[in-house]
């Protein structure tokens, strides 16, 4: 696990480069504290920080071809690599025993077309110094990151984060105001729009090209199985459970590759405890557990955690997490941050907690709930979508009525299923809509009007809508809402925010379940095996019955929710009021000031705890657009 950065500028001379990729490198130094290195050619200067977790004494990047041709920087863990490297052998004289080599190896043998055999999280670059060209690709989930922004003079400038970006003093920090929109939408800027104009982020599974004239192109290299395949299918349920079982414990073993200590989140829920127990059951001895805790009713959960640690017979480690805590440490949050989100503060805790219970790798539980249909957005919306001919055949005038009375609730409930009848007409509509943060009417009322102009342009369906409703043509209704789950909110917000907030305390969090070769044999399977309605994650549970309590495999999905609306309204409140002050809010163009000021007073009068995450994501935003520049 790396920071990577680079810069392609003919224009720009070597000691220019290298001083402003010095300060990119520097400043993502938690990303890799063990080692750094710098390398140029031609017109290019690439470098890294490293966080040595396979053969650390070796893999120094940038790493080049014996032949001095090819440059590589690396960012992730190719699981794979021992079973690669058996294949490159004959061709390839080893150094070190890191999946680094062998991704260098991979790329000199194969060119782009190494893509399809890596299995893992990354994301890498390689300078070709004959061809003078660029090359970079990210992984087909979009686990690992990889920003990159375009200068006037026709250099390119990348990084595994924007705040490096920035540090360059090559790109420009200027907030779009059409990105605020989506952001207000969706948690987060779906990619590959970013919360900079000017700055990109790749697209999970494609890759990117810089020929020598400066001629920037992309193109898909990874997308989802073919939705029948009559051949891969179990041929009942007690086949599927099996076949799960023996892809899970593939998974388990890829993911615990490392030559340093490995660990688990465990919240107590059904996916973390399968994870740990399946690592258990690997042979992970003395295996470390780290959850997080409150002492809120109705919040706490470490019960349960401490149940799994026991019956697993884990190393346990819990830290209960206060309002007061989160209150003193969130300057050091805000300053992690390289775009603004709604979540991902437990990922900070249980990775600072991972990180100083002594492991450099932990394995999460993330994944789970967007294979086994456990979210209510599998159950919800195909329901609506058989309603919505009945509903459309309905007057204009009576529909519009009934939209303007649920608008006019208070509930957030009423106000989506207004904008879920008034914008949607199909499946794809209603899924683009689902992870919708702010209703239509209230995230126009907070915009000031350029960006309130931008957001109508734009209009209210999530970016992707277009490319699915081809990409998923012939799926069933379950992979439908899948794909939108894995590739939206999952894409964008959870390992986004994993991989900041995990990165920031130089932890490599991995994710079995986010796993190509996992879901490329699940894709194609019955929708009834992989969800029972009655038992959310049935098919789950009985595939690790032996390493899982009966307790947790039979308990309702509870999600795992932070005790927010009580402490924005204690230990939180003294933050809240500084970031919605007026000096605050003037700093911040494209949100309307009093729009903005009348959410948060309505949020401290109600008693609606639900809406907290509005007025949090608001607050998130307007406090990253006050944090100094750094």
């Amino acid at each position: 696990m790396c920071g990577i950065a680079g810069i392609v500028a003919p224009l720009l001379d070597q000691a220019a480069r290298e001083s402003a990729l010095e300060r990119m490198i520097e400043r993502q130094r938690h990303r890799g504290p063990d080692d750094r290195g710098v390398v140029s050619h031609a017109s290019a200067s690439i470098g890294m920080a490293r966080l040595a977790i396979i053969d650390p004494a070796h893999g120094h990047q940038p790493m080049t071809s014996p032949d001095g041709r090819f440059h590589l920087v690396f960012n992730g863990a190719i699981y794979n690599h021992r079973e690669l490297r058996a294949t490159l052998q004959q061709h390839w004289n080893f150094r070190t025993h890191c999946d680094t080599e062998v991704l260098l190896a991979a790329f000199v043998r194969h060119g782009p077309d190494c893509l399809g055999q890596l299995r893992g999280m990354f994301s890498f670059a390689v300078w070709d110094t004959q061809e003078q060209t660029l090359f970079a690709a990210r992984d087909g989930l979009g686990i690992k990151p990889l920003y990159y922004a375009r200068r006037p003079d026709r250099s390119l400038v990348f990084a595994s984060e924007l705040n490096t970006l920035l540090a360059s003093g090559l790109v420009e920090r200027e907030i779009d105001a059409a990105s605020v929109g989506e952001y207000l939408a969706w948690f987060s800027v779906p990619a590959p729009r970013t919360l900079y104009r000017g700055i990109v982020a790749l697209p999970p599974g494609h890759s990117l090209q810089l020929d020598r004239e400066g001629r920037l192109s992309t193109q898909a290299w990874w997308s989802l199985p073919a939705h029948r395949q009559p051949d891969r299918v179990a041929r009942n349920y007690s086949e599927f459970v099996h076949g799960l079982r023996a892809q899970l414990d593939d998974t388990i073993r890829a993911h615990c590759v490392a030559d340093v200590p490995v660990g688990a989140f465990l919240s107590g829920g059904m996916d973390s405890t399968a994870v740990a127990g399946l690592m258990v059951r690997s042979g992970a001895s003395h295996l470390k557990t780290f959850s997080i805790g409150f002492e809120e009713t109705g919040y706490a959960e470490q019960a349960s955690a401490r149940e799994a640690a026991k019956f697993l017979g884990t190393e346990h480690h819990e830290e209960i997490l206060t309002g007061a805590r989160v209150a003193a440490d969130l300057p050091k949050i805000l300053a992690a941050f390289d775009q603004p989100t709604g979540d991902g503060i437990n990922t900070w805790y249980a990775s600072q907690l991972a990180r100083n219970g002594g492991v450099k790798v932990a394995l999460s539980g993330l994944g789970g709930d967007e294979h086994f249909g456990s979210y209510p957005s599998f159950r919800d919306l195909p329901r609506l979508q058989r309603l919505l001919p009945w509903w459309r055949r309905l007057p204009t005038g009576t529909r519009q009525w009934i939209i303007a009375k649920l608008r006019a609730q208070p509930q957030a409930r009423a106000r989506k299923l207004a904008d879920f009848l008034a914008h949607a007409r199909d499946l794809h509509e209603l899924a683009s809509l689902q992870r919708r943060v702010l209703p239509e009417v209230s995230r126009q009322a907070l915009l000031a009007p350029e960006a309130r102009s931008l957001a109508a342009r734009l209009g209210p369906h999530h970016p992707m809508l277009e490319d699915f409703a081809f990409d998923l043509t012939g799926a069933d209704d379950f992979q439908i809402v899948s794909a939108w789950e894995l590739r939206t909110y999952m894409a964008n917000v959870l390992l986004r925010d994993s991989d900041v907030m995990s990165m920031a305390h130089s932890l490599e969090l991995r994710v079995p379940f986010v796993d190509t070769r996992l879901l490329e044999w699940l894709w194609p399977q019955p929708d009834y095996f992989k969800r029972d309605p009655r038992l959310p994650k049935r098919a789950l549970a009985d595939a690790v019955a032996d390493v899982v309590p009966a307790s947790i495999r039979q308990r309702r999905k509870q999600g795992f929710t932070l005790p927010f609306p009580l402490w924005m309204r204690k230990e939180l409140r003294p933050f809240l009021e500084e970031t919605f002050s007026a000096s605050s809010l003037n700093r911040c163009p494209w949100l309307d000031a009093n729009a903005v000021s009348s959410l948060w007073t309505d949020f401290q009068k109600g008693n609606d705890n639900r809406a907290w995450s509005r007025v949090w994501t608001v607050a998130m935003l307007v406090a990253f657009a006050n944090r100094k520049n750094e």
